[in-house]
């Protein structure tokens, strides 16, 4: 009875030495795991943290068709703001050149404030969106407007044409598709170079 007493105390013991060997092996295998799954996240992370800047700094191709949705989007604001102009211009009164010019101002606003409005919903402070707005458009909107504008300069009594008129609108659209041919092969060359609507892309998600 006591050796068996004794051989059973002996194994208790065995068994708890082995319980104590087996419990730091486990908690070093867990431990081992919790590190492989903390850097297994921290990988996927910073492949997410990658593509996601790969994608936020890839510039679009200066293809035609990007070239002229660049040149719509200019179009869009120009032709908003020269109508507007138009519109104030003979509300208030005014002569053909106070008109114009006010039609030139109004139609670079409305150029950048369609730029800007998409830049800023990237997230981007309102300082750097307009800096980029202004980099991106301002030769794009230089040229449609200048295009424009001597269009209507020189077709004979366009200048005169009231809103009333179909005159005025005739020669409003035909001026803007000329404007429009023009202006695109000026952006299909800045978006080659990484200017204009390149810079722009950047910020669209």
């Amino acid at each position: 009875m006591e050796h068996s007493a004794h051989t059973h105390h002996q194994h208790h013991e065995t068994h708890g030495e082995h319980a104590q060997h087996h419990a730091p092996e486990h908690g070093e295998h867990e431990g081992h795991h919790g590190q492989h799954q903390h850097q297994h996240q921290h990988q996927e992370e910073h492949a997410q943290h990658h593509g996601h800047h790969q994608h936020q700094g890839h510039a679009p191709a200066a293809t035609w068709p990007a070239a002229a949705r660049a040149t719509l989007h200019c179009l869009t604001g120009c032709a908003i703001g020269e109508v507007l102009g138009m519109i104030l211009g003979t509300a208030f009164g005014w002569g053909n050149l106070p008109t114009m010019v006010l039609a030139i101002i109004l139609a670079f606003v409305f150029g950048y404030s369609l730029t800007l409005r998409g830049i800023l919903r990237a997230g981007v402070d309102f300082r750097t969106a307009l800096r980029v707005a202004l980099a991106a458009d301002t030769l794009s909107i230089a040229v449609m407007e200048l295009i424009d504008n001597g269009v209507i300069l020189v077709w004979p009594s366009a200048m005169d044409a009231t809103l009333g008129e179909p005159l005025f609108w005739i020669s409003l659209a035909i001026s803007l598709v000329i404007a429009f041919l023009v202006t695109t092969p000026v952006n299909k060359w800045m978006i080659g170079r990484g200017k204009g609507h390149a810079v722009v892309h950047q910020y669209h998600h």
